[in-house]
């Protein structure tokens, strides 16, 4: 495994980071950040941004929740009721906000854009879970840099809130694959076809689907509802969108 250990100056302070380049050949290389889902920062989804960056990439892994300081990686199969769920990740996501996820996306476009290793300035980018809600929010907020988006058994993605991710449509240029998952009340089918619609209104390229079968979380490998069959879909489908847009 390539991980390198970096540390990223955000307007709010030091952020950690992960830094992951292909095993094999030399670079530069295009960009892409991994937005990770809410058990956050993990031994899975180092195995996951490693298979990103052999793809042939660069690939930053940030910790969306560095505000709370040092944590030990959480392990979902050990948890066992929906009152130890709300503790664990009540404080992780009072540590962030939409705002200070895009103030720090703007952080991590500057490293990846100050690196020799990292080829041109538009980036990939793919998000699980909040992460995918974050991912469409950086096609929007930076539409010139974000040029391709994967966001998979994400949440959240199309509601009545006012900040909710697919009001920004208009404003983005990516080309979009979201994937959902079955049965999730995070991202139903009248949440899909919403999306959809804002995308397509918007003249975007993009595909809004819903991976049948496949339940919440089916693509880190640690997960309990990890579904092979929907993560290496995944795998392919954005694979196949990085290698289009990025090369």
């Amino acid at each position: 495994m390539s991980r390198k250990d970096v540390t990223i100056t955000t307007p709010d302070g030091d952020a950690r980071a992960f830094v992951f380049t292909p095993e094999s050949g030399n670079g530069p290389w295009p960009g892409a950040i991994f937005y990770m889902d809410a058990p956050a920062i993990r031994p899975a989804l180092f195995e996951m941004a490693q298979r990103l960056a052999n793809y042939g990439y660069y690939v930053l892994l940030p910790d969306m929740f560095w505000r709370i300081g040092p944590y030990e990686p959480i392990v979902m199969a050990n948890i066992r009721s929906d009152e130890e769920r709300r503790a664990i990740f009540g404080k992780f996501f009072a540590s962030t906000s939409p705002a200070k996820a895009m103030s720090d996306t703007g952080a991590f476009l500057d490293f990846l854009s100050a690196q020799p290793e990292v080829k041109g300035t538009r980036v990939g980018v793919t998000g699980y879970y909040m992460g995918g809600g974050m991912v469409l929010r950086a096609a929007g907020t930076y539409p010139d840099r974000v040029v391709a988006v994967g966001a998979f058994h994400g949440g959240n993605l199309a509601t009545d809130a006012e900040d909710s991710p697919h009001l920004l449509a208009p404003k983005m240029k990516a080309k979009i694959l979201v994937a959902g998952a079955d049965e999730d009340r995070g991202f139903d089918d009248a949440q899909c076809e919403r999306l959809d619609k804002a995308l397509k209104d918007a003249g975007l390229d993009a595909v809004v689907t819903i991976y049948r079968g496949a339940k919440h979380g089916y693509a880190p490998p640690d997960m309990p509802v990890y579904n092979p069959e929907a993560a290496e879909r995944h795998w392919s489908e954005l694979s196949a969108l990085f290698a289009e847009v990025l090369g």
